[in-house]
């Protein structure tokens, strides 16, 4: 019988089985093995001892079967906590580069409201420079109109002084 299986057989020879290490079911398979030896060898054997066992191998399974169910749910649990992870990493990078772009915008909007300031400045100062010259324009075409105009009335009274002076001349001859 194994070393690492420890037994006792009560008066009625039902089996405790106390197991020190995680190879139970190899464990109970050499129990098994040492059990079925003795129910053929001992006329006296009780089949109940067998049915114990058996239930030990029921409860070995359940206990296994919820172990591994333990470390699936831990293993869900992981990936869930590693998938958390991720999303958050994730999200404080979008939330990184969201920010990353509103600052980009801003500061495009900002220059670009500068960009057109200076230009409107620069049209505002384009229309009073052209108003300025209309003026100019207008100041320097009504002094041409007036010195055509003054230059023709001055024409015209010396037409006029020529003409009539021909008639008051006398000529000498």
């Amino acid at each position: 019988m194994p070393t690492h299986l420890l037994h006792s057989i009560h008066p009625l020879n039902s089996l405790i089985l106390t197991f020190s290490d995680p190879s139970t079911m190899e464990a109970l398979i050499s129990q098994f093995t040492y059990l079925s030896d003795q129910s053929l060898n001992d006329k006296n054997f009780d089949p109940q001892t067998i049915e114990d066992l058996m239930r030990l191998f029921e409860l070995e399974s359940y206990k296994a079967w919820a172990a591994m169910e333990l470390e699936l749910d831990n293993e869900v649990t992981d990936a869930e906590n590693s998938m958390k992870e991720a999303e958050d990493e994730l999200e404080s990078a979008m939330e990184s580069a969201m920010r990353e772009f509103r600052e980009f915008e801003e500061e495009m909007e900002r220059e670009s409201n500068k960009e057109l300031q200076g230009l409107l400045s620069i049209g505002e100062s384009a229309r009073r420079l052209g108003k300025t010259m209309e003026k100019a324009a207008n100041i320097a075409s009504n002094r041409y109109i007036e010195a055509a105009l003054n230059s023709a009335t001055a024409s015209m009274r010396s037409a006029m002084k020529t003409v009539a002076g021909k008639g008051k001349k006398v000529h000498p001859s």
